[in-house]
Protein backbone atom coordinates (compact mmCIF):
# COMPACT_ATOMS: atom_id res chain seq x y z
CA UNK A 1 0.00 0.00 0.00
CA UNK A 2 2.76 2.21 0.47
CA UNK A 3 3.74 2.65 -3.48
CA UNK A 4 2.39 0.80 -6.72
CA UNK A 5 1.16 -2.65 -6.58
CA UNK A 6 0.97 -4.29 -10.13
CA UNK A 7 -2.23 -6.44 -10.09
CA UNK A 8 -0.82 -10.30 -10.84
CA UNK A 9 -3.03 -13.23 -9.63
CA UNK A 10 -2.38 -14.49 -5.86
CA UNK A 11 0.24 -17.04 -5.76
CA UNK A 12 0.82 -19.92 -2.87
CA UNK A 13 -1.31 -17.89 -0.73
CA UNK A 14 0.52 -14.35 -1.39
CA UNK A 15 -0.65 -11.61 -3.95
CA UNK A 16 0.96 -9.28 -6.22
CA UNK A 17 4.11 -7.56 -5.53
CA UNK A 18 4.35 -4.32 -4.19
CA UNK A 19 7.13 -1.06 -4.66
CA UNK A 20 10.02 -2.21 -2.25
CA UNK A 21 9.80 -6.19 -2.86
CA UNK A 22 7.00 -6.80 -0.98
CA UNK A 23 3.81 -9.17 -1.43
CA UNK A 24 0.00 -9.00 -0.59
CA UNK A 25 -0.79 -11.78 1.81
CA UNK A 26 -4.22 -12.23 -0.26
CA UNK A 27 -4.69 -15.43 1.53
CA UNK A 28 -4.92 -13.18 4.74
CA UNK A 29 -6.92 -10.22 3.56
CA UNK A 30 -9.63 -12.73 2.18
CA UNK A 31 -9.67 -14.12 5.84
CA UNK A 32 -10.40 -10.39 6.75
CA UNK A 33 -13.01 -9.78 4.29
CA UNK A 34 -14.59 -13.34 4.78
CA UNK A 35 -15.58 -12.30 8.21
CA UNK A 36 -16.12 -8.81 8.35
CA UNK A 37 -18.77 -9.08 5.26
CA UNK A 38 -20.92 -11.91 7.54
CA UNK A 39 -21.88 -8.28 9.28
CA UNK A 40 -23.38 -7.70 5.62
CA UNK A 41 -25.17 -11.10 5.55
CA UNK A 42 -26.46 -10.48 9.09
CA UNK A 43 -27.69 -6.91 7.91
CA UNK A 44 -29.13 -8.72 4.40
CA UNK A 45 -31.15 -11.65 7.04
CA UNK A 46 -32.19 -8.98 9.61
CA UNK A 47 -33.28 -6.58 7.23
CA UNK A 48 -35.36 -9.34 4.90
CA UNK A 49 -36.19 -12.11 7.35
CA UNK A 50 -39.86 -9.56 8.03
CA UNK A 51 -40.54 -9.99 4.11
CA UNK A 52 -42.94 -13.20 4.53
CA UNK A 53 -43.85 -12.71 8.65
CA UNK A 54 -46.47 -9.72 7.96
CA UNK A 55 -49.02 -12.04 8.06
CA UNK A 56 -48.32 -13.59 11.21
CA UNK A 57 -47.79 -10.21 12.49
CA UNK A 58 -50.94 -8.90 11.51
CA UNK A 59 -53.03 -11.76 13.27
CA UNK A 60 -50.70 -12.01 16.61
CA UNK A 61 -50.80 -8.39 17.23
CA UNK A 62 -53.94 -7.46 15.07
CA UNK A 63 -52.25 -4.49 13.34
CA UNK A 64 -53.77 -1.76 11.08
CA UNK A 65 -51.62 -1.22 7.42
CA UNK A 66 -50.02 1.80 9.72
CA UNK A 67 -49.04 -0.77 12.23
CA UNK A 68 -47.82 -3.26 10.20
CA UNK A 69 -45.32 -0.50 8.74
CA UNK A 70 -44.15 0.11 11.93
CA UNK A 71 -43.59 -3.22 12.90
CA UNK A 72 -41.90 -3.36 9.83
CA UNK A 73 -39.87 -0.25 10.01
CA UNK A 74 -38.74 -0.79 13.65
CA UNK A 75 -35.01 -2.10 13.09
CA UNK A 76 -34.69 1.20 11.22
CA UNK A 77 -34.96 3.11 13.90
CA UNK A 78 -32.08 0.94 15.47
CA UNK A 79 -30.11 1.01 12.54
CA UNK A 80 -30.17 5.21 12.15
CA UNK A 81 -29.18 5.26 16.07
CA UNK A 82 -26.51 2.18 15.53
CA UNK A 83 -25.02 3.78 12.58
CA UNK A 84 -24.58 7.05 13.86
CA UNK A 85 -23.22 6.28 17.53
CA UNK A 86 -21.21 3.05 15.60
CA UNK A 87 -18.47 5.24 13.79
CA UNK A 88 -17.27 7.40 16.84
CA UNK A 89 -17.88 4.45 18.78
CA UNK A 90 -15.61 2.34 16.75
CA UNK A 91 -13.20 5.40 16.77
CA UNK A 92 -12.88 5.13 20.53
CA UNK A 93 -12.98 1.57 20.92
CA UNK A 94 -12.11 -0.38 17.64
CA UNK A 95 -13.94 -1.06 14.75
CA UNK A 96 -13.46 -5.04 15.83
CA UNK A 97 -14.80 -4.47 19.02
CA UNK A 98 -17.62 -2.70 18.36
CA UNK A 99 -18.79 -5.32 15.35
CA UNK A 100 -18.75 -7.95 18.56
CA UNK A 101 -20.91 -5.59 20.36
CA UNK A 102 -22.86 -5.44 17.30
CA UNK A 103 -22.89 -9.62 16.60
CA UNK A 104 -24.30 -9.82 20.59
CA UNK A 105 -27.10 -7.47 19.78
CA UNK A 106 -28.13 -9.68 16.86
CA UNK A 107 -28.24 -12.81 18.88
CA UNK A 108 -30.50 -11.03 21.81
CA UNK A 109 -33.09 -9.55 19.14
CA UNK A 110 -33.42 -13.09 17.19
CA UNK A 111 -34.49 -14.45 20.17
CA UNK A 112 -36.48 -12.19 21.27
CA UNK A 113 -38.05 -10.82 18.19
CA UNK A 114 -39.32 -14.54 17.78
CA UNK A 115 -40.68 -14.87 21.31
CA UNK A 116 -42.60 -11.49 21.67
CA UNK A 117 -46.41 -11.69 22.45
CA UNK A 118 -47.03 -8.10 22.10
CA UNK A 119 -46.58 -5.36 19.82
CA UNK A 120 -44.15 -3.47 21.59
CA UNK A 121 -42.10 -6.02 22.41
CA UNK A 122 -41.64 -7.08 19.17
CA UNK A 123 -40.53 -3.66 18.01
CA UNK A 124 -37.99 -3.23 21.03
CA UNK A 125 -36.33 -6.78 19.45
CA UNK A 126 -36.03 -5.60 16.17
CA UNK A 127 -34.60 -2.04 17.52
CA UNK A 128 -32.12 -3.87 19.33
CA UNK A 129 -31.47 -5.74 16.24
CA UNK A 130 -31.33 -2.46 14.35
CA UNK A 131 -28.36 -1.53 16.49
CA UNK A 132 -26.29 -4.02 15.27
CA UNK A 133 -27.39 -3.78 11.48
CA UNK A 134 -26.65 -0.45 11.26
CA UNK A 135 -23.25 -0.89 13.11
CA UNK A 136 -22.14 -3.54 10.59
CA UNK A 137 -23.54 -1.73 7.64
CA UNK A 138 -21.04 1.24 8.39
CA UNK A 139 -18.04 -0.68 10.06
CA UNK A 140 -17.69 -3.55 7.49
CA UNK A 141 -17.15 -1.30 4.79
CA UNK A 142 -14.92 0.85 6.27
CA UNK A 143 -12.98 -1.73 8.30
CA UNK A 144 -12.20 -3.36 4.69
CA UNK A 145 -10.80 -0.09 3.00
CA UNK A 146 -8.83 0.45 5.93
CA UNK A 147 -6.52 -3.32 5.37
CA UNK A 148 -7.16 -3.55 1.56
CA UNK A 149 -4.67 -2.23 -1.23
CA UNK A 150 -6.19 0.62 -3.07
CA UNK A 151 -6.16 -0.87 -6.41
CA UNK A 152 -8.57 -3.49 -5.47
CA UNK A 153 -10.35 -2.12 -2.70
CA UNK A 154 -13.66 -1.52 -4.30
CA UNK A 155 -13.64 -5.03 -5.73
CA UNK A 156 -13.15 -6.40 -1.97
CA UNK A 157 -15.40 -3.52 -0.03
CA UNK A 158 -18.38 -4.68 -3.10
CA UNK A 159 -18.07 -8.02 -1.32
CA UNK A 160 -20.17 -6.34 1.23
CA UNK A 161 -23.13 -5.87 -0.86
CA UNK A 162 -22.86 -9.27 -2.23
CA UNK A 163 -23.62 -10.58 1.71
CA UNK A 164 -26.18 -8.23 2.10
CA UNK A 165 -28.04 -9.60 -0.87
CA UNK A 166 -26.73 -13.32 0.29
CA UNK A 167 -28.21 -12.56 3.89
CA UNK A 168 -31.39 -11.45 2.46
CA UNK A 169 -32.18 -14.25 0.13
CA UNK A 170 -30.93 -16.53 3.08
CA UNK A 171 -33.77 -14.99 4.68
CA UNK A 172 -36.29 -15.32 1.83
CA UNK A 173 -35.20 -18.95 0.98
CA UNK A 174 -35.30 -20.06 5.05
CA UNK A 175 -38.67 -18.37 5.35
CA UNK A 176 -40.25 -19.94 1.70
CA UNK A 177 -39.18 -22.81 3.30
CA UNK A 178 -40.53 -22.72 6.64
CA UNK A 179 -44.16 -21.82 5.24
CA UNK A 180 -44.29 -24.29 2.81
CA UNK A 181 -43.23 -27.13 5.28
CA UNK A 182 -45.90 -25.82 7.83
CA UNK A 183 -48.38 -25.06 5.46
CA UNK A 184 -48.20 -20.89 5.94
CA UNK A 185 -46.22 -18.49 7.30
CA UNK A 186 -49.16 -18.56 10.10
CA UNK A 187 -49.43 -22.20 10.57
CA UNK A 188 -47.85 -24.40 13.10
CA UNK A 189 -44.19 -25.48 12.62
CA UNK A 190 -42.57 -27.33 15.29
CA UNK A 191 -42.84 -27.15 19.50
CA UNK A 192 -45.82 -25.23 19.18
CA UNK A 193 -45.04 -22.34 17.64
CA UNK A 194 -46.08 -20.75 14.00
CA UNK A 195 -43.58 -20.78 11.31
CA UNK A 196 -43.02 -16.90 11.26
CA UNK A 197 -41.37 -17.17 14.97
CA UNK A 198 -39.20 -19.74 14.25
CA UNK A 199 -38.31 -16.96 10.35
CA UNK A 200 -36.56 -14.90 13.56
CA UNK A 201 -35.30 -17.90 15.37
CA UNK A 202 -33.45 -19.08 12.83
CA UNK A 203 -30.75 -15.52 12.89
CA UNK A 204 -29.50 -17.11 15.61
CA UNK A 205 -27.60 -19.55 13.87
CA UNK A 206 -25.06 -17.14 11.24
CA UNK A 207 -25.17 -14.95 14.81
CA UNK A 208 -23.18 -16.93 16.83
CA UNK A 209 -21.16 -17.80 14.07
CA UNK A 210 -20.14 -13.85 13.08
CA UNK A 211 -19.63 -13.77 16.90
CA UNK A 212 -17.26 -16.24 17.10
CA UNK A 213 -15.31 -15.58 13.28
CA UNK A 214 -14.32 -11.93 14.85
CA UNK A 215 -12.25 -13.57 17.04
CA UNK A 216 -9.96 -14.41 14.48
CA UNK A 217 -9.27 -10.51 12.68
CA UNK A 218 -7.48 -8.09 13.73
CA UNK A 219 -7.62 -4.61 14.63
CA UNK A 220 -8.11 -1.97 12.07
CA UNK A 221 -4.13 -0.68 12.05
CA UNK A 222 -5.76 2.95 11.34
CA UNK A 223 -7.28 2.41 14.23
CA UNK A 224 -3.99 1.22 16.01
CA UNK A 225 -1.93 3.99 14.91
CA UNK A 226 -4.93 6.38 16.32
CA UNK A 227 -4.18 5.10 19.97
CA UNK A 228 -0.49 5.65 19.46
CA UNK A 229 -0.11 1.54 19.28
CA UNK A 230 2.11 1.36 16.41
CA UNK A 231 4.05 -1.96 17.30
CA UNK A 232 0.47 -3.56 16.97
CA UNK A 233 -0.07 -1.53 13.76
CA UNK A 234 3.34 -2.68 11.98
CA UNK A 235 2.56 -6.11 12.70
CA UNK A 236 -0.88 -6.21 11.04
CA UNK A 237 -0.05 -4.28 7.93
CA UNK A 238 3.63 -6.36 7.86
CA UNK A 239 0.75 -9.92 7.76
CA UNK A 240 -1.07 -8.27 4.81
CA UNK A 241 1.55 -6.09 3.12
CA UNK A 242 5.01 -7.49 4.05
CA UNK A 243 7.40 -6.51 6.96
CA UNK A 244 8.90 -3.13 4.71
CA UNK A 245 5.52 -2.22 3.30
CA UNK A 246 4.22 -2.38 6.78
CA UNK A 247 6.78 0.17 8.71
CA UNK A 248 6.99 2.30 5.59
CA UNK A 249 2.48 2.47 6.39
CA UNK A 250 2.65 3.61 9.59
CA UNK A 251 4.36 6.19 9.00
CA UNK A 252 2.06 7.39 6.18
CA UNK A 253 -0.89 6.93 8.29
CA UNK A 254 1.07 9.00 10.99
CA UNK A 255 1.84 11.79 8.82
CA UNK A 256 -1.28 12.03 7.73
CA UNK A 257 -2.67 12.22 11.56
CA UNK A 258 0.67 14.46 12.70
CA UNK A 259 -1.08 17.39 12.06
CA UNK A 260 -4.75 16.74 13.18
CA UNK A 261 -6.41 16.38 16.45
CA UNK A 262 -9.19 14.23 18.58
CA UNK A 263 -11.57 13.39 15.89
CA UNK A 264 -15.19 15.62 16.28
CA UNK A 265 -18.41 16.26 14.70
CA UNK A 266 -16.75 20.35 13.85
CA UNK A 267 -14.69 18.02 11.42
CA UNK A 268 -17.61 18.04 8.94
CA UNK A 269 -17.39 21.87 8.58
CA UNK A 270 -14.87 23.90 6.66
CA UNK A 271 -12.62 25.46 9.09
CA UNK A 272 -12.69 28.77 6.65
CA UNK A 273 -16.21 28.85 5.95
CA UNK A 274 -17.79 26.80 8.54
CA UNK A 275 -20.66 25.47 6.00
CA UNK A 276 -20.60 21.59 5.59
CA UNK A 277 -17.91 19.67 3.66
CA UNK A 278 -18.68 19.24 0.30
CA UNK A 279 -17.64 15.74 0.75
CA UNK A 280 -19.91 15.60 3.32
CA UNK A 281 -23.43 16.85 0.95
CA UNK A 282 -21.81 13.99 -1.13
CA UNK A 283 -21.89 11.28 1.19
CA UNK A 284 -25.19 12.57 2.50
CA UNK A 285 -26.69 12.05 -1.18
CA UNK A 286 -25.31 8.82 -1.44
CA UNK A 287 -26.75 7.87 1.70
CA UNK A 288 -30.20 9.24 1.34
CA UNK A 289 -31.04 8.68 -2.30
CA UNK A 290 -29.84 4.90 -2.04
CA UNK A 291 -33.52 4.70 -0.06
CA UNK A 292 -35.70 7.30 -1.56
CA UNK A 293 -35.48 4.90 -5.08
CA UNK A 294 -37.64 2.57 -3.27
CA UNK A 295 -35.48 -1.01 -2.81
CA UNK A 296 -36.27 -1.99 0.48
CA UNK A 297 -39.81 -1.93 -0.71
CA UNK A 298 -39.02 -4.76 -2.62
CA UNK A 299 -36.92 -6.40 -0.26
CA UNK A 300 -39.33 -6.06 3.04
CA UNK A 301 -42.88 -5.87 1.16
CA UNK A 302 -42.21 -8.12 -1.57
CA UNK A 303 -44.30 -10.90 -0.55
CA UNK A 304 -47.05 -8.58 0.39
CA UNK A 305 -46.47 -6.20 -2.80
CA UNK A 306 -46.66 -9.57 -5.16
CA UNK A 307 -50.03 -10.78 -3.69
CA UNK A 308 -51.23 -7.88 -3.60
CA UNK A 309 -51.75 -7.70 -7.21
CA UNK A 310 -52.85 -11.52 -7.52
CA UNK A 311 -49.90 -13.75 -6.89
CA UNK A 312 -50.66 -16.50 -4.45
CA UNK A 313 -48.30 -16.33 -1.20
CA UNK A 314 -46.58 -19.36 -2.57
CA UNK A 315 -45.68 -17.51 -5.96
CA UNK A 316 -45.11 -13.92 -4.02
CA UNK A 317 -41.89 -15.81 -2.11
CA UNK A 318 -40.71 -17.50 -4.81
CA UNK A 319 -40.46 -14.06 -6.44
CA UNK A 320 -38.27 -12.67 -3.71
CA UNK A 321 -35.92 -15.77 -4.22
CA UNK A 322 -35.37 -15.04 -7.54
CA UNK A 323 -35.11 -11.45 -7.19
CA UNK A 324 -32.18 -11.86 -4.37
CA UNK A 325 -30.44 -14.49 -6.89
CA UNK A 326 -30.80 -11.54 -9.23
CA UNK A 327 -29.30 -9.26 -6.85
CA UNK A 328 -26.18 -11.48 -6.37
CA UNK A 329 -25.09 -11.76 -9.86
CA UNK A 330 -25.53 -7.99 -10.50
CA UNK A 331 -23.15 -7.61 -7.40
CA UNK A 332 -20.94 -10.18 -8.77
CA UNK A 333 -20.76 -7.91 -12.23
CA UNK A 334 -20.08 -4.79 -10.67
CA UNK A 335 -16.97 -6.29 -8.56
CA UNK A 336 -15.67 -7.36 -12.12
CA UNK A 337 -15.68 -3.61 -12.86
CA UNK A 338 -15.53 -1.70 -10.31
CA UNK A 339 -11.95 -1.22 -9.93
CA UNK A 340 -11.82 -0.54 -14.06
CA UNK A 341 -14.48 2.26 -15.04
CA UNK A 342 -14.55 3.02 -11.30
CA UNK A 343 -17.69 4.46 -8.84
CA UNK A 344 -19.36 6.95 -10.81
CA UNK A 345 -20.04 5.96 -13.83
CA UNK A 346 -21.62 2.94 -12.19
CA UNK A 347 -23.43 5.30 -10.16
CA UNK A 348 -24.80 7.02 -13.44
CA UNK A 349 -25.66 3.58 -15.31
CA UNK A 350 -27.92 2.70 -11.77
CA UNK A 351 -29.39 5.95 -11.77
CA UNK A 352 -30.79 6.09 -14.92
CA UNK A 353 -31.71 2.43 -15.26
CA UNK A 354 -33.21 2.75 -12.34
CA UNK A 355 -35.41 5.17 -13.27
CA UNK A 356 -36.65 3.41 -16.76
CA UNK A 357 -37.81 0.42 -14.46
CA UNK A 358 -39.22 2.00 -12.15
CA UNK A 359 -41.60 3.88 -14.60
CA UNK A 360 -42.36 0.97 -16.11
CA UNK A 361 -43.60 -0.93 -13.17
CA UNK A 362 -45.67 2.64 -11.93
CA UNK A 363 -47.34 2.28 -15.68
CA UNK A 364 -47.61 -1.38 -14.78
CA UNK A 365 -49.83 -0.79 -11.84
CA UNK A 366 -51.63 1.87 -13.63
CA UNK A 367 -53.41 -1.05 -15.95
CA UNK A 368 -54.37 -3.30 -12.30
CA UNK A 369 -58.17 -4.15 -12.10
CA UNK A 370 -60.14 -3.56 -9.17
CA UNK A 371 -61.49 -7.37 -8.44
CA UNK A 372 -63.28 -8.10 -5.26
CA UNK A 373 -61.58 -5.41 -3.36
CA UNK A 374 -57.99 -6.16 -4.43
CA UNK A 375 -55.76 -5.20 -7.43
CA UNK A 376 -54.82 -7.62 -10.29
CA UNK A 377 -53.12 -7.23 -13.42
CA UNK A 378 -53.83 -9.53 -16.37
CA UNK A 379 -51.06 -11.98 -17.25
CA UNK A 380 -49.08 -9.67 -20.18
CA UNK A 381 -49.04 -6.75 -17.71
CA UNK A 382 -48.15 -8.74 -14.62
CA UNK A 383 -44.61 -10.05 -16.57
CA UNK A 384 -43.87 -6.88 -17.85
CA UNK A 385 -44.19 -6.02 -14.01
CA UNK A 386 -42.29 -8.67 -13.10
CA UNK A 387 -39.43 -8.42 -15.86
CA UNK A 388 -39.53 -4.38 -14.88
CA UNK A 389 -39.41 -4.99 -11.26
CA UNK A 390 -36.49 -7.51 -11.43
CA UNK A 391 -34.45 -5.31 -13.89
CA UNK A 392 -34.42 -2.58 -11.50
CA UNK A 393 -33.27 -4.57 -8.40
CA UNK A 394 -30.26 -6.21 -10.80
CA UNK A 395 -29.46 -1.86 -12.10
CA UNK A 396 -29.59 -1.30 -7.90
CA UNK A 397 -27.01 -3.92 -7.09
CA UNK A 398 -24.95 -3.61 -10.01
CA UNK A 399 -24.66 0.38 -8.79
CA UNK A 400 -25.96 2.18 -5.92
CA UNK A 401 -26.16 -1.62 -3.70
CA UNK A 402 -22.84 -1.94 -3.55
CA UNK A 403 -21.09 1.65 -4.95
CA UNK A 404 -22.52 3.72 -1.82
CA UNK A 405 -21.50 0.99 0.85
CA UNK A 406 -17.61 1.51 -1.09
CA UNK A 407 -17.37 5.04 -1.62
CA UNK A 408 -18.71 5.68 2.29
CA UNK A 409 -16.16 3.36 3.57
CA UNK A 410 -13.46 4.86 1.30
CA UNK A 411 -14.34 8.78 0.28
CA UNK A 412 -13.82 10.93 3.25
CA UNK A 413 -10.52 12.01 4.70
CA UNK A 414 -8.89 9.55 7.93
CA UNK A 415 -9.53 12.67 10.65
CA UNK A 416 -12.96 12.68 9.66
CA UNK A 417 -14.16 9.32 8.88
CA UNK A 418 -15.80 7.90 11.88
CA UNK A 419 -17.98 11.02 12.19
CA UNK A 420 -18.83 11.50 8.49
CA UNK A 421 -19.37 7.52 8.79
CA UNK A 422 -22.17 8.48 11.73
CA UNK A 423 -23.83 11.17 10.03
CA UNK A 424 -24.25 9.65 6.64
CA UNK A 425 -24.92 5.97 8.27
CA UNK A 426 -28.15 7.77 10.78
CA UNK A 427 -28.98 9.90 7.26
CA UNK A 428 -29.17 6.39 5.07
CA UNK A 429 -31.41 4.57 8.04
CA UNK A 430 -33.93 7.61 8.90
CA UNK A 431 -34.25 7.35 4.75
CA UNK A 432 -34.56 3.53 5.00
CA UNK A 433 -37.42 4.32 7.91
CA UNK A 434 -39.34 6.86 6.05
CA UNK A 435 -39.30 5.01 2.87
CA UNK A 436 -40.24 1.76 4.57
CA UNK A 437 -43.42 3.00 7.26
CA UNK A 438 -45.12 4.92 4.31
CA UNK A 439 -45.42 2.09 2.03
CA UNK A 440 -48.28 0.75 3.56
CA UNK A 441 -50.13 4.15 3.88
CA UNK A 442 -48.85 5.58 0.57
CA UNK A 443 -49.78 2.42 -1.45
CA UNK A 444 -53.33 1.67 0.28
CA UNK A 445 -53.94 5.62 0.38
CA UNK A 446 -52.26 7.56 -3.09
CA UNK A 447 -52.03 3.62 -4.92
CA UNK A 448 -48.76 2.30 -6.43
CA UNK A 449 -48.90 4.31 -9.43
CA UNK A 450 -48.21 7.78 -7.29
CA UNK A 451 -45.93 5.31 -5.03
CA UNK A 452 -43.69 3.57 -7.79
CA UNK A 453 -43.50 6.87 -9.43
CA UNK A 454 -42.04 8.85 -6.63
CA UNK A 455 -39.44 6.53 -6.23
CA UNK A 456 -38.78 6.96 -10.52
CA UNK A 457 -38.74 10.25 -10.17
CA UNK A 458 -36.06 9.58 -7.05
CA UNK A 459 -34.31 7.71 -9.57
CA UNK A 460 -33.91 10.64 -11.81
CA UNK A 461 -32.98 13.58 -9.83
CA UNK A 462 -30.18 11.11 -8.34
CA UNK A 463 -28.44 11.43 -11.37
CA UNK A 464 -27.88 15.15 -11.67
CA UNK A 465 -27.12 15.18 -8.04
CA UNK A 466 -24.38 12.28 -8.84
CA UNK A 467 -22.96 14.37 -12.00
CA UNK A 468 -22.95 17.89 -9.43
CA UNK A 469 -21.51 16.18 -6.35
CA UNK A 470 -20.08 13.01 -6.32
CA UNK A 471 -16.50 12.23 -7.10
CA UNK A 472 -14.41 9.65 -8.39
CA UNK A 473 -12.40 7.58 -5.71
CA UNK A 474 -11.07 4.89 -7.71
CA UNK A 475 -7.91 4.19 -6.91
CA UNK A 476 -6.72 6.42 -4.32
CA UNK A 477 -5.19 5.66 -1.23
CA UNK A 478 -7.14 6.64 1.69
CA UNK A 479 -4.09 9.17 3.10
CA UNK A 480 -5.16 11.07 0.04
CA UNK A 481 -8.70 11.10 0.37
CA UNK A 482 -9.78 14.95 0.71
CA UNK A 483 -12.95 16.92 1.93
Amino acid sequence: MGGTIKMAGPTGGSGPDIAGGDRVNMAFIALIVAVATIGGFMFGYDSGVINGTQDGLEAAFNLSALGTGFNVGAILLGCAVGAFIAGRLADAIGRRTVMQIAAGLFIVSAFWAGAADTSAHFIIARFIGGLGVGAASVLSPAYISEVTPASIRGRLSSVQQIMIITGLTGAFVANYALARTAGGSTAEFWLGFPAWRWMFWLQVIPAAVYLVALLVIPESPRFLVVKKKDAQAEAVLSKLFGAGTGARKVQEIRASLAADHKPKFADLLDPATKKVRPIVWAGLILAVFQQLVGINIVFYYGAVLWQSVGFSENDALQINILSGVLSIAACLAAISVIDRIGRKPLLLIGSAGMFVTLATVAWCFSKAALIDGSLHLDDNTGLIALIAANAYVVFFNFSWGPVMWVMLGEMFPNQMRGSALAVAGFAQWIANFAISVSFPWMAATLGLIVTYGFYAVSALISFFLVQAWVKETRGRELEDMTG
